[in-house]
């Protein structure tokens, strides 16, 4: 939304190079970005933000469909309005995929961490067909939005890719999302069914059933083809990681770090960011995550959208 400040600093502007170049000749310079920029933002804000829910996200197949948009790429803003308060912007976005399945994981992600209730969430979209990668839509509305508030998630690790193995050993900054929002094991695993299977199949079955990232060895040797028996239905993640590591041997872990899970042989290694481990000879439960302060420049809103990086 272009403000009456706008214009009184630009044509102060204009006065001041008038002064430089002579009443009768100045610079005009044409900024692109400024325009799409001002017309990506006037369009977000006349919508109106709509419930972060499955049904909202099936909508937008169908009028992608009816406005014949095959690619389905567009911009995006994520609001939270807890109990009491007004609506807070909290993330702002870009999908290259159908925007529907972008919003759809976060979606997912959300719904498996404590401290956050979907209810809270809301969002609004635009479908973007031209592209704009090159001049990343969603930096130029973070851009904005800083010039007269703040986006509460941008730059704190709110990102649905799974971020490697070289993260697992790092620290935290004390301001990151997965600290404030970490992993619920009381989650139940997806569509996990009773009965006996290898150890490997029923990993990726934990895998596939969980809204957060599991990440284990690919390679388990024989340890992967033992059978094991799955009790009964709707286990939780817990249950379920328990159940694995009384099947496990030597060195082998599962370690439940803030933002995701990881499995490997591992020799009972000591992660930063975990908060359990789960292992042949007991469960060490509830450890504090180890931080650290944000260093000189790192701030929590630097633009950026960390969604689009793969790791």
């Amino acid at each position: 939304m272009v403000t009456s400040g706008d214009g009184d600093r630009r044509a102060h502007d204009f006065r001041r190079m008038s002064r430089v170049s002579g009443q009768f000749s100045n610079q005009f310079r044409l900024s692109i970005t400024e325009a799409l920029s001002t017309q990506l933002y006037t369009a977000l804000d006349a919508l109106e933000p709509a419930p972060l829910t499955r049904a909202n996200l099936d909508a937008l197949y169908e009028q992608a469909r009816r406005l014949d948009l095959p690619g389905m790429s567009g911009v995006y803003q994520l609001f939270r309005q807890r109990p009491g308060e007004g609506p807070e912007l909290t993330y702002v976005g870009k999908a290259d995929q159908p925007l529907p399945k972008r919003l759809g994981d976060h979606l997912y992600k959300l719904s498996g961490r404590h401290g956050i209730s979907l209810a809270e969430m809301s969002f609004r979209c635009l479908f973007v067909e031209e592209d704009l990668s090159a001049v990343s839509p969603e930096k130029m509305l973070i851009k904005r939005h800083l010039r007269t508030s703040k986006i509460v998630w941008n730059n704190r690790g709110f990102g649905i890719n799974d971020p490697g193995r070289e993260r697992d050993t790092t620290r935290n900054k004390e301001n990151h999302w997965d600290i404030e929002f970490p992993i619920d094991l009381s989650r139940r695993v997806a569509a996990l069914t009773p009965g006996p299977r290898t150890l490997r199949s029923l990993l990726d079955e934990v895998k596939e059933g969980l809204p957060f990232n599991f990440r284990f060895q690919q390679r388990g040797g024989g340890l992967y083809e033992r059978s094991i028996t799955v009790p009964e239905p709707d286990m939780t993640a817990d249950e379920v990681f328990r159940l694995i590591a009384a099947n496990l041997t030597g060195g082998w872990q599962i370690a439940a770090l803030v933002g995701w899970v990881i499995m490997y042989d591992d020799n009972h290694r000591i992660y930063p960011g975990a908060f359990r481990y789960y292992r042949l000879d007991g469960v060490v439960a509830d450890q504090e995550p180890m931080t650290r302060k944000p260093s000189r420049g790192e701030a929590s809103n630097d633009v950026g959208d960390e969604d689009d990086v793969l790791f």
